[in-house]
């Protein structure tokens, strides 16, 4: 099943070669209908099938486009979108999956997949509007071109230290102390960040100044480790923070006149209270 919303015309008969081109089918096996049409008329045995609603505002269409179990190579949600956007010169939009409902990808007829930000409006019939784009796309004039920070916030980077110290938490402390306890919580945020660097900011190309300052934030949090925590689970902890501080600083340069705590954006605590971590800086700068 695929979810994608197009900006601009489009004729029917149009997708219909479209989607035989990009599943390699015949055209006569594909079925491209009307939502609310007679579903007396649908090819229900087709190999793939389209249904299409009209939509108001900055797009025209959303289509729901399924493949029966036998087409042999279905392309990704991506890689169709973007044979639609080239094949139509319109712009493709598709969801990016455990992200905020407005986090879209688009693909456009140029050929480039670039993060926009998509808001539905609360009227009885939802006015769509494309508010942001990371690179200008000439068919979307209104959209404002930037980064889109809740990008960088909801993406899933990989914490196996994190998790290594969580199943060494007995259940009993989790009960009592919440799953959103802090050592975990902070452990995590740390190593996403030393991960996200390591990686060169995959998935997203930066890192927004205020993220990156929480992030140092929370390894503060962790300078202190209870003795009451299991033998289990302090040992994890202690090793998988050597770890990631190695990386950390691997992945830095010295920074002793605290230049990158003057360019985030929140108060700090005076300077001396400071962990070592807050100078050092990437470079460059991930902003």
């Amino acid at each position: 099943m695929y979810n994608l919303l197009v900006a601009g015309a489009m004729e029917p008969r149009t997708l219909v070669t479209v989607l035989a081109s990009a599943f390699d089918v015949n055209a006569a096996d594909v079925d491209v209908a009307d939502r609310f049409g007679d579903p007396d008329l649908r090819n229900w045995e087709a190999a793939v099938s389209c249904q299409y609603d009209a939509l108001h505002g900055d797009l025209s269409w959303e289509l729901d486009v399924y493949a029966q179990e036998f087409v042999p190579t279905p392309p990704s949600e991506s890689a169709l979108a973007q044979h639609i956007a080239t094949a139509t010169g319109l712009v493709v939009l598709f969801p990016a999956e455990s992200f905020p409902p407005s986090a879209y990808w688009a693909a456009t007829p140029e050929g480039n997949i670039t993060r926009v930000r998509l808001y539905e409006s609360d009227e009885e019939v939802p006015v769509y509007s494309v508010d942001a784009v990371e690179v200008p796309i000439r068919q979307l004039p209104n959209a404002k071109v930037m980064r889109i920070p809740e990008v960088v916030r909801e993406l899933r980077i990989p914490t196996p230290v994190t998790d290594s110290f969580r199943k060494n938490m007995p259940a009993h402390f989790l009960s009592q102390l919440g799953l959103e306890w802090k050592f975990s919580d902070c452990l995590g945020a740390w190593e996403m960040l030393v991960t996200h660097m390591a990686s060169g900011w995959a998935g997203s190309g930066w890192c927004p100044p205020d993220i990156y300052q929480e992030r140092l934030a929370a390894r503060d949090r962790l300078t202190t480790i209870p003795d009451t925590l299991p033998p289990d689970a302090v040992a994890t902890l202690r090793q998988g923070l050597q770890q990631l501080d190695s990386t950390y600083a691997r992945l830095t340069m010295e920074d002793p006149q605290g230049s990158l705590i003057a360019l985030l954006p929140g108060p700090q605590a005076p300077s001396g209270d400071l962990g070592w971590w807050w100078y050092r800086r990437p470079e460059p700068l991930p902003w």
